[in-house]
This record gives structure tokens, sequence and C-alpha cells, in this order.
């Protein structure tokens, strides 16, 4: 069983940044890590408003927080504020993770490699394998680079906008763009878009699915990045069908994971984690 978190003079700080960020699920989960490996760390929510992104990092110095999460709308700035960016963070130009390396700050963006580590968690491998993204958002995008660098056969992105589809497919050269007809050639397909995100499971409306399941069968494997709902309409559909399913809270805890283990150097206790956000969301 966890133990409670002890805060003393020693206590290492970190945090989330956003706007709005009082929802965010981060602090159960980074929190319930640290009480688990009995680490002196706490992490807490600091709203930052819209623009003050770079003075947040400029804080993070002055104050000597040891890692910053980073939300929306401050991805961009964050990015171009720290002294060194990851290779996903020079690609995409957003930033979700910072951590200390020396006096140095180290920009990560740990979205899609925590979408690539919940599949694999899962049983699920990218490498040889074709992968439908539905979306083109900073989500798609973060794993459209990710499952590019994981060696995807093919990479076919959906989007309403062919210009944002065009600069995802520009992330990786096993990408390209596609239609929802596409779909049904791939080995996995992903919803990265927020459509079901909030609806009832048993929702059968069309606008709550990104894709007709009919268009699917059992050969593939759907993934809902969405995690609240826990079953999205679009999964509720698809195992009707027999497909599998994966829903998003992996990626959540898997992101969350590797920005912990930039921090503290400690391999991070993702059931401890999970366990903290699936007792929450139970309530």
């Amino acid at each position: 069983m966890a133990r409670h978190l002890e805060l003393s003079g020693s206590t290492r700080i970190a945090g989330v940044i956003g706007d709005p960020v009082r929802h965010s699920l981060s602090p159960l989960i980074h929190n319930a890590g640290f009480a688990e490996l009995g680490l002196d760390w706490a992490y807490v929510a600091l709203p930052v408003a819209a623009g003050d992104g770079a003075a947040a990092v400029e804080a993070m110095r002055t104050f000597g927080i040891d890692g910053l999460s980073v939300t929306m709308p401050h991805k961009d700035v964050v990015a171009a504020t720290v002294d060194q960016q990851s290779p996903a963070v020079q690609a995409l130009g957003a930033c979700n993770c910072v951590y200390r390396d020396g006096d140095q700050l180290v920009g990560d963006n740990t979205d899609g490699a925590g979408f690539v580590a919940s599949l694999t968690a899962e049983g699920v491998e990218v490498a040889g394998r074709s992968v439908g993204v539905i979306g083109a958002g900073g989500a798609a995008r973060a794993i459209v680079d990710a499952v590019g660098r994981a060696d995807a056969s093919r990479i076919v992105i959906v989007n309403r906008s062919q210009d944002r589809a065009n600069v995802a497919a520009a992330l990786s050269d096993a990408a390209v763009v596609g239609d929802v007809a596409a779909l049904g050639d791939v080995d996995i397909v992903v919803n990265a878009t927020s459509i079901g995100m909030g609806a009832p499971t048993s929702s059968t409306e069309p606008g709550d699915v990104p894709v007709d399941p009919q268009r699917l069968d059992t050969n593939h494997v759907v993934v809902d990045i969405a995690y609240q709902p826990l079953v999205t309409p679009l999964m509720a559909q698809c195992e009707a069908r027999g497909i599998r399913t994966i829903g998003g809270l992996g990626m959540l805890i898997h992101q969350a994971a590797a920005a912990f283990e930039h921090w503290t150097g400690e391999k991070a206790p993702v059931e401890a984690m999970t366990q903290a956000v699936n007792d929450h969301l139970a309530r």
C-alpha cells in the first residue's frame, strides 16, 4: 500500500502549469508514484495564465523547481524557452515536460513515447505494423512522430483539414494523408480527436464516433486516446463487433511515467500510479 507523503525542508517540488489546470490528474498520478517509492518529492498544480509560460520557466529556475509538466496553452512557448530540446520537441515544436540536466533546463515531449509504451504494455508492438491516425492536432502529431520513430511500416493520417494533415504527415517518412476508407487497410486505428470524449459509453449517435465501426473488423486494434469515459462510444461499438480496443488511460500514465523518470532518475511505479487514477475515477 502506498505511503503518505511527508513534506520536509528538503522536499523537492514538481508541478504542472496550464490554463486551466485545477482539473488535472497529474498531481494524483505523480504523488502516488513518489509515495510508492518513498521519495521526498511533492507535485502540485500551478495555474499559469496564457502568455506567461516563459515566465513560468524562469520561475522554475528561481524557485529551484525540479520538474514541470506543461499543458495548454504553454507547450509551444515553453519549447522555445528551455535551454535544450529533445528530438521530439525539435520535431513537434511543443514541450510537455521540463527537467534539469545540471544547470540546463531540458524540454521533452513524452506524449508520443507514452502512447507507444502504453501499447507495448498491452502486448501491441508498433514496429512493422501500419497505423491509422484520426486527427492532426497536438496529440495526433506526437503520436505520428513517435510511431514513426518506433518503425511503423506505414502511417495514414485522416483529418478534415488537408493542410493540418499535411503538417502531421511531414513528421515521418512513413506517413501519408488518406481518407476514412484507408483505415480499413491498417493494423492499428487511433482516435486522436476529442470526438466521444465525455460522452456516455452507451451512446450510438453518429457524431460520437470518428469512424463507422462497420468499416473495421477483428483484424484491427482500435485505440482511443480519451480516458473519460474509460470506455468511449467508439470503443463500445467496436467491442460489440469483436474488435480489440485500448483506451487512453495507459497513454496518460506512461507519458507521466516518462516525465517521472526524467525528474527522479527512478523507474516509475506504473502499477501504483495506475491504481491511484482508477480509484479516483471509480469514485
